[in-house]
């Protein structure tokens, strides 16, 4: 494969991120492993998108590319987007990553190992797996963040340490098969929505151990208003296990 061609593509979510955005892109394109990126974002009146546009006309335009959207329209939304950019290319493994630096660039090879070597389908940067890996967070949000996980285990049966997880990796052949139209839920609860699909079609899952670290610089776009969306929904995903026509899992 030459030099800046990949069969990787890491979709980066911004608003207002123009403290971390260059550093985060640096840090990936020094990985040994060639990576592209993806950013989307949701209108940032902060400039995120022109430092996006100067590297892309200066250094890495073979490799770089900017969905801009008009406004706040959601995590998930933002996902769903650069995942059928990501389909309409040729891209066999996609990533979901934070411009924030709480996502370590050096867990991505690993992340690319568990489904391009060792075979899965879904790879989840888990800060559960193997303990509480959290940096710097505050208790209560660690307390928020493991419960909603439990719960989420709890309700749907789901046996997944880190549901709400946003370190990702996908095989192409996941995004092909379910279907992105139908997933309800924009904000964090879109994380939960999106492995329990994966699980209920039939896809191989790991969870890799990473740890998670605080942003040191911007500011959290979290809120308890985005885990009430996920709290309330988890429900319905239960539901939906029961009665939902989940499409056939792929022929390899």
């Amino acid at each position: 494969m030459p030099m800046n061609e990949s069969d990787s593509l890491v979709i980066i979510p911004t608003y207002n991120e123009k403290e971390n955005i260059e550093k985060i892109i640096r840090a990936v394109f020094a990985l040994e492993k060639c990576f592209h990126i993806l950013v989307i974002d949701d209108g940032s009146p902060d400039g995120t998108a022109t430092i996006v546009h100067r590297l892309i006309n200066t250094e890495f335009g073979d490799r770089l590319f900017i969905l801009e959207r008009s406004g706040k329209l959601g995590l998930g939304t933002a996902y769903i987007a650069g995942f059928k950019w990501a389909l309409g290319r040729q891209y066999g493994y996609i990533f979901e990553m934070d411009a924030d630096f709480s996502h370590d660039p050096n867990d991505l090879p690993r992340l690319y190992a568990a489904c391009h070597d060792q075979g899965y389908d879904l790879a989840i940067g888990s800060r559960y797996v193997s303990g509480v890996n959290v940096v710097n967070w505050p208790i209560g949000r660690v307390l928020m963040s493991y419960g909603a996980s439990l719960y989420v285990r709890l309700v749907t049966g789901f046996k997944i340490h880190d549901t709400t997880a946003g370190f990702k990796c996908y095989r192409r052949r996941v995004l092909e098969t379910i279907e992105l139209d139908k997933i309800r839920f924009k904000g964090y609860g879109f994380q939960i929505e999106m492995k329990f699909t994966a699980h209920r079609i039939g896809f191989r899952i790991i969870e890799v151990p990473v740890v998670f670290v605080n942003r040191r610089e911007g500011v959290s776009k979290m809120s308890g208003g985005i885990f009430g969306e996920a709290f309330l929904g988890v429900m319905r995903l239960r539901l939906d296990g029961w009665f939902r026509k989940y499409p056939p899992m792929p022929k390899d």
